[in-house]
């Protein structure tokens, strides 16, 4: 079926069960930015793939609201789908709620799968329908039921346990301290739902979801049990000799539910309201009690092992990073190159190195116009061929046993205007202004977000994304609760957390432009006025010097760029052929 084919579908059955609106998130029972293939319900009923998105039906429109990131892909998916684009963050346009009220009458119900939305989710789109007496319905699951043929499986690979080789930690130790913060905050017991969160807490990696080696699961700790929610055919018996040395019990998936009803009614379960679904919350009978979870944040903080991981990951990304953009220049005029043919050569290059396990997301190789759309995809229909000309934006990563790496790189791949070597050093000197930026100990990510925009803001420029959001330790490429964007977050900068830095310019249908490193938070200096902190950039991997306007650039921004190519050559030198340090050499050349 057609997406317009399958919203009519819907509207027979919302009919049918007398709802007047039905929300559809881009998101699953876990609240995961990239879900298995199973729960990829928003992309099924509207055809857009972004990662971000919801999609609401009434019984006369449609709508997807989305964020700056998809604009232009969302316009080209859901040209024949019949479903408008609202976009999030633009003035005129209304949230979901706005939309709903104004669009509904009194005595509506608005039916939302109580799986797919958090606690809070919940709570606050029930209060607001309230005002106009909207009913909210939690108990139906209305893709489910229209969604039945060649509907995929949930997947079933095999977990492994990830040594502390790599963990620096084991999950006994892990376990231990979950249970100090509950017995330190009254609690008896805690639920973790992100699939990121079990798997750092029970140092478990799967293959259940592209580009995340994560796998579907939930945990479940108190002062007696830790236990591990998942399908056990995805259990070796290597695998369940190691969750039990560090006292770890499976149980089945999908008694997850049965188990909470079955807790004792005087149990005081803390949960995350802004990640749990409420189909769990709904579930849990016994006291709940409304907590961050103690998980997030401490995976965010990268012990010494995982940190050494990283560095190291790092430098063998840089090498394949470095012979992919020396076969690139060499291979430009020579032969046939696309977007995706390019993109299938880097992931090559990467597949080579040691502890490589895939890429950490679809690589977005954009050629010229292509590079304008935040978030663009290649694929068989808009695949462009390369040409001497103009940019190409390459933002890749790969996931490594000991790390995960994001990288952007804009590359001049022929002779650029004056407009274009402008914007990437405009561009370029924000990057610089936040890599080299001292701050004091309790500064929030959104406090720093200015120093990246303020030389396009100078110039009536501006990018819509973030400017840098949190990495995992070969988990998730975008990991929280650490970001750095206009937006309100009040985590605060911690030692060891790993984050990026990526201004970015985009004029639609020309060309985009990003600069991304990773970067880890660094203790600086201690005096009388406080203590400071700073970033240690960890990405290595030569700045397209061609595309360099030199004389916008200050003194102490040449000194930042060539300390960091100094770098870069002297980490990445040591494995690389005599002809590849040459190349290398002139491409991290003083300037």
């Amino acid at each position: 079926m057609t997406p317009q084919q399958r919203i009519k579908t819907l509207r027979a059955l919302m009919h049918k069960r007398k709802i007047a609106a039905t929300i559809i998130p881009g998101t699953d029972p876990h609240a995961s930015e990239y879900s298995p293939e199973y729960w990829k319900e928003r992309e099924w009923i509207s055809g857009f793939n972004g990662s971000a998105g919801t999609v609401v039906v009434t019984s006369t429109d449609a709508g997807l609201w989305t964020d700056s990131r998809y604009f232009l892909q969302a316009e080209e998916q859901l040209s024949s789908s019949g479903i408008r684009l609202f976009k999030d963050g633009v003035m005129e346009t209304p949230s979901i709620t706005d939309f709903l009220l104004k669009s509904l009458e009194k005595g509506d119900c608005v039916a939302v799968n109580a799986k797919m939305f958090s606690i809070s989710a919940i709570e606050k789109l029930s209060s607001d329908l309230q005002t106009k007496d909207i009913l909210l319905n939690t108990e139906y699951d209305l893709l489910s039921e229209i969604w039945t043929g060649n509907r995929p499986l949930l997947p079933l690979e095999s977990i492994f346990y990830l040594t502390e080789e790599f963990s620096g930690e084991t999950a006994k130790s892990k376990i231990a301290r979950v249970r100090e913060q509950l017995k330190a905050t009254h609690a008896d017991a805690a639920l973790y739902s992100g699939l990121d969160e079990v798997a750092w807490l029970y140092n478990i990696r799967g293959n259940d979801v592209d580009f995340n080696p994560v796998a579907i699961a939930y945990a479940f700790v108190d002062n007696q049990r830790a236990i591990l929610f998942i399908n056990q055919k995805k259990l070796t018996d290597k695998v369940a000799r190691q969750l039990a040395e560090n006292g770890i019990t499976p149980y089945d998936y999908s008694k997850i539910n049965s188990f909470l009803e079955q807790l004792p009614a005087e149990t005081v379960l803390a949960m995350d309201y802004e990640r749990i679904n409420f189909s769990l919350y709904r579930s849990a009978r016994c006291k709940k009690m409304p907590m961050p979870s103690a998980v997030v944040e401490a995976k965010s903080i990268k012990n010494a092992t995982e940190l050494q991981g990283i560095r190291s990951a790092m430098v063998r990304d840089g090498v394949a990073m470095v012979n992919f953009l020396k076969w690139l220049e060499e291979s430009i005029e020579k032969e046939h190159l696309t977007e995706l043919s390019i993109s299938e050569k880097l992931k090559a290059f990467r597949s080579e190195q040691k502890f490589f396990a895939g890429e950490s997301f679809n690589t977005i190789a954009g050629y010229a116009a292509h590079g304008s759309i935040v978030h663009y995809a290649a694929t068989t229909e808009s695949n462009a061929t390369l040409k001497t000309e103009s940019f190409l934006l390459l933002d890749s990563g790969g996931q490594y046993l000991n790390g995960t790496t994001d990288i952007t790189r804009t590359i001049a791949l022929g002779a650029l205007t004056e407009q274009q070597k402008n914007d990437f050093t405009l561009v370029l000197k924000g990057h610089i202004a936040l890599a080299q930026i001292k701050f004091p100990y309790g500064t929030r990510g959104g406090q720093l977000d200015v120093l990246a925009r303020q030389f396009l803001w100078h110039n009536n420029l501006n990018y819509g994304h973030g400017t840098g959001h949190g990495v995992g330790h070969f988990l998730c490429v975008h990991e929280g609760p650490q970001s750095i964007r206009t937006d309100l977050n009040t985590t605060t900068l911690k030692v060891g957390m790993v984050i990026s830095n990526e201004p970015g310019l985009y004029r639609t249908n020309q060309y985009g432009i990003r600069t991304e490193n990773l970067v880890t938070v660094v203790k600086s200096e201690e005096n009388e006025f406080g203590r400071f902190l700073t970033f240690e950039t960890l990405t290595l991997c030569p700045i397209n010097l061609k595309a360099i306007e030199t004389s916008l650039l200050t003194e102490s921004e040449k000194a930042w760029l060539n300390a960091y190519h100094k770098t870069v050559y002297e980490r990445i030198a040591p494995h690389l052929s005599d002809e590849e340090k040459a190349w290398l050499k002139r491409k991290t050349r003083k300037i």
